[in-house]
């Protein structure tokens, strides 16, 4: 599956580094808690979005 470890991933990986770096530069700035906390839950919320799909490229991969 050529479409999701060559196109799909690396926009979730991108989506997954532009949250953190958004909630980081939100912590630096001295930003609302209830922002930080938003953004983490984005980001755990896309992280496993994109470890399913990482996992899903290895299985279709191999067989």
């Amino acid at each position: 599956m050529p479409l999701l470890s060559n196109y799909i991933l690396p926009i979730a990986l991108a989506a997954v580094s532009v949250v953190l770096l958004a909630g980081l530069w939100n912590m630096m700035r001295g930003g609302s808690s209830n922002t930080s906390q938003k953004l983490m839950r984005w980001r755990v919320i896309l992280q496993f979005i994109a470890i399913v799909i990482a996992m899903t490229a290895v299985y279709f991969a191999r067989g």
